[in-house]
């Protein structure tokens, strides 16, 4: 079979990112390079054609050599086939036929989306508005895709149906002005009076198209999904259930690991924190009482006396942290960030934080979303929830990657498709902390030690509720065991993890392959390790699945090795 040339990778990537683009108009949004004007193309006829188009590229793959390829271009390769075949096998799956609901569903996406909109023209507000009018379309598509799945005999748990209305519901809001896609009208009132005109055409839009149609979807929950719901929990109780999850453990984590493997990890990593916290709670004045420290930590005084006051307080300890990060990277970006909360009407069931980035074009900054309910957020979790949001966790990561010009567009835009590299990065960032010496009190120390536990004991519930036959009590059960974290966090965590098989095993995942990689750096190396240059080779990979990763960081390693050290130069 004849060969391409190495050429034909760059052309293949540009080819395959065009694809990327048209498909996904959220992805592109994000990019700064928007396509068309729709902002959903979740139909069963989008996911079908997907699927056959990503056999036509996967075919076209297969006729490179990757041992003659460079290095760059044989992991563009290797990424490439990574995400044509999880389109693939995700068809043959019916992935497209149960999409996530909770907390991720469509109407966050959109929401999400929005958020990060600037309308620096009237042709930009134009564009938006445009897009705006094509929400029905794409939320009648995912709806179509539903009922496909219904049809097929899938039924999705009642708890995750129930979390998914109550967000839809939350995104109605009683005003057109006060919703996130009237938001970059908000935002860029008064700077034009064609961008405030085209803003008063958008509140009609809003309100006469888009809420009627978010009503219609969250009717269609309510009224065809919830009466077949089913009471078990695990998606592998559904056809091709088995098969399912291995794609999505694939999907998220970047492995092949078995369900069971990843339980044991989880447990052995669960029981190792549980040894630092006996040790943090002994010098906190709790001696062999793992549990009454646990349990001062949710006093009164742990948490902020409103949401306003919480935001507040993370932008202080925002500017700390920048104060430091000089000392471990040698390239920040060129974007900044900001903080928000978390409106109040979907808070309760949305996680603490969540990053937010900012476009690929930076019209507007990063958002490190913070929730408005403070009970929710008690401080001991304030720094590594700033550290792994914002700077230099997600934001940071994201913003660096889309400065990365040497890599092709579908990886300097892609990084949401590589969960354990992108959360495992973030989760690393937090115990960064511990060097840039903020854990400066028992309590504080708790902090990184309760959010990896957390994220340790997402690896065994999930998989326990997924491949165990856990219950949900079960799972509620064992995450407060371990966890200081307030009850309604644990449970709104658990619904998660029911609503989103896999996508919590990315985690604690790539964290431990950040830190393995870490100490193979500083070992091989010795004296010649260098942090900040360690974590500028990182974010120079990409985003890239662990095994990938693994493979271009051994390659750094052995070349920074054969460098001979500036002091025995001449």
């Amino acid at each position: 079979m004849p060969k391409a040339s190495t050429h034909s990778i760059a052309q293949l990537a540009e080819r395959y990112w065009q694809f990327m683009r048209e498909e996904n108009p959220l992805t592109a949004m994000t990019a700064g390079q928007p396509h068309g004007f729709e902002l959903l193309r979740e139909s069963p006829e989008d996911h079908t054609r997907r699927a056959r188009v990503s056999q036509v590229f996967l075919d076209e793959l297969a006729t490179f050599d990757i041992d003659t390829l460079p290095a760059a271009d044989g992991a563009s390769l290797l990424l490439m086939q990574h995400e044509l075949r999880l389109l693939v096998e995700g068809y043959s799956v019916g992935a497209h036929l149960r999409p996530s609901l909770f907390p991720l569903g469509p109407e966050f996406a959109l929401a999400y989306v929005a958020n990060m909109v600037a309308l620096l023209s009237v042709v930009d507000a134009q564009s938006w508005l445009a897009r705006l009018a094509s929400v029905p379309k794409g939320l009648a598509g995912v709806q179509a895709c539903l009922r496909a799945g219904v049809d097929a005999g899938l039924r999705t748990p009642r708890i995750a149906l129930e979390r998914a209305l109550g967000n839809v519901r939350g995104q109605l809001a009683p005003d057109p002005a006060g919703s996130p896609f009237h938001g970059p009208f908000m935002r860029a009132k008064g700077r034009d009076a064609g961008i405030d005109a085209v803003g008063e055409r958008s509140l009609v839009l809003i309100r006469d198209q888009i809420f009627p149609a978010l009503a219609g979807y969250a009717q269609f929950i309510e009224q065809v999904l919830l009466p077949q719901a089913r009471e078990s929990l695990a998606c592998t109780d559904a056809t091709q259930g088995q098969a399912f999850y291995a794609h999505l453990i694939r999907r998220y984590a970047t492995v092949d690991d078995s369900p069971d493997a990843i339980h044991a990890l989880g447990l052995a990593e669960v029981e190792r924190l549980e040894a630092e916290t006996a040790a943090v709670a002994a010098a906190a004045g709790f001696p062999n009482d793992a549990a009454g420290f646990r349990a001062s930590l949710k006093l009164p005084e742990q948490f902020a006396v409103s949401g306003e006051a919480l935001r507040e307080q993370m932008e202080v300890l925002h500017k700390r942290i920048e104060l430091k990060l000089p000392a471990f990277f040698g390239n920040l970006p060129r974007i900044t960030y900001g903080v928000q909360s978390i409106p109040e009407a979907v808070a309760p069931r949305m996680p603490p934080a969540y990053a937010q980035p900012n476009p690929a074009d930076r019209t507007s900054a990063g958002v490190h979303w913070v929730t408005s309910i403070p009970t929710m957020c008690p401080r001991y979790v304030h720094i590594p929830l700033a550290l792994h949001e914002a700077w230099p966790g997600h934001l940071m990561h994201l913003a660096l990657v889309q400065e990365q010009e040497h890599l092709p567009a579908f990886r300097r835009y892609g990084i949401f498709n590589y969960s354990a590299c992108m959360e495992g990065w973030a989760l690393y960032c937090e115990r960064l902390g511990e060097e840039m010496g903020l854990y400066d009190t028992p309590h504080k120390r708790y902090g990184p030690i309760e959010m990896e536990m957390w994220r340790a004991v997402r690896l065994v519930v999930d998989t326990g509720l997924h491949a165990k036959g856990w219950t949900r009590q079960q799972a509620i059960d064992f995450a407060a065991a371990h966890l200081a974290l307030p009850m309604a966090t644990i449970e709104a965590e658990i619904d998660r993890y029911i609503a989103m098989p896999a996508q919590a095993l990315a985690y604690q995942l790539g964290n431990l392959k950040f830190r393995a990689l870490r100490k193979k750096a500083q070992e091989r190396l010795g004296e010649r390790f260098m942090l900040r240059d360690f974590h500028d080779a990182l974010m120079a990979c990409g985003p890239v699945t662990l095994p990938i990763l693994e493979v271009l960081m051994l390659q750094w390693i052995e070349k920074q090795s054969a460098v001979e050290p500036a002091h025995a130069q001449s």
